[in-house]
């Protein structure tokens, strides 16, 4: 196992290194200048500049500790390519981690006043509400069920559960063509509560993380991997000779930014900053030269809800 992640760590390398590069400094924050350390860097789409604003006022109870400590705590993923992956060096890069940089900015933080702090799927409630972080953003689908426990800023971005399988499986082309098969996804995760439901007839398999069930997949110790497309995409990518995406979603996962339940001054504002940084064309620049580059087909984001 311990073989299999340094493989998978060093194989995404590569491509965090090709898409980011981060600076920082001034009133405005380079979330990064693009790929620098390639002869073809020029060709790749680059990463927009953020203007971080200043002496931000908001009556919310979780901006205001943070900034008294001076840092933005943002909860995030560590290995999801080209949305939220973190190199060998600890440099992060993908979308969810430019949504987190452009929203933070109009809080008030540049990228080197955000502490990203990896928080699994199973335990993302626990790590909000317990105040762990301030901001979660990570693939993180709103739902009634965890708005019980956790506030919602969003959507941001529309994804739905596809497949993953090897590259030479004829035989799934969907969720009703997994009767008698084993797929795998992580512990919590929608995906894996809808593919439990008794019209699939599938036998499941829990892991904490996805590159877990990327290496059962490769082994050929599970049958797929299910969960957003967005994610799966990332994965085929790294393993483009080995996985492919099914590439028939069977649910809309609706992703959000988490914060503390009962929030509302901080959620209007994070509601604030997606809508702006989409009309001000930042948004498509930085899904361009992150998750695009995965093969995902640019969507400008739904509607924000605004409960």
């Amino acid at each position: 196992m311990k073989a299999y992640k340094s493989a998978a760590t060093a194989a995404v390398t590569v491509l965090a290194v090709a898409l980011t590069a981060t600076a920082c400094g001034g009133d405005s924050e380079t979330s990064g200048d693009g790929p620098t350390t390639r002869a073809d860097a020029r060709d790749l789409p680059k990463l927009p500049t953020y203007t971080v604003a200043r002496n931000v006022d908001i009556d919310s109870p979780t901006l205001q500790k943070a900034q008294a400590a001076g840092k933005l705590v943002i909860g995030a993923k560590n290995d999801q390519p080209f949305l939220g992956f973190e190199d060998e060096t600890g440099k992060r890069s993908g979308f969810d981690i430019e949504i987190a940089k452009m929203v933070a900015a109009d809080l008030g933080f540049p990228a080197d006043k955000i502490e990203f702090k990896t928080v699994d799927t199973g335990v993302r409630e626990e790590a909000i509400s317990d105040g762990e972080v301030d901001l979660y953003v990570g693939t993180y689908t709103m739902n009634d069920e965890r708005r019980k426990k956790v506030g919602f800023a969003g959507p941001y971005y529309m994804a739905g559960a596809d497949l993953l399988i090897r590259k030479d499986d004829r035989t799934i082309a969907g969720p009703f063509s997994l009767q008698g098969k084993k797929v795998c996804s992580a512990k919590g995760s929608t995906a894996l509560r809808e593919i439990k439901k008794p019209e699939y007839n599938t036998t499941t398999v829990e892991t904490a993380k996805y590159t877990e069930c990327v290496r059962l997949l490769l082994e050929s110790e599970v049958d797929a991997v299910t969960t957003d497309d967005a994610i799966l995409k990332g994965y085929a990518a790294q393993h483009p000779d080995q996985l492919k995406v099914v590439g028939r979603p069977f649910t809309e996962e609706p992703y959000g930014i988490g914060m503390a339940k009962g929030d509302k001054a901080l959620r209007d504002a994070v509601s604030d900053a997606i809508v702006a940084h989409d009309e001000n064309g930042d948004y498509k620049m930085a899904y361009d030269a992150t998750l695009g580059l995965s093969g995902s087909h640019y969507v400008g984001p739904p509607m924000v809800l605004r409960p």
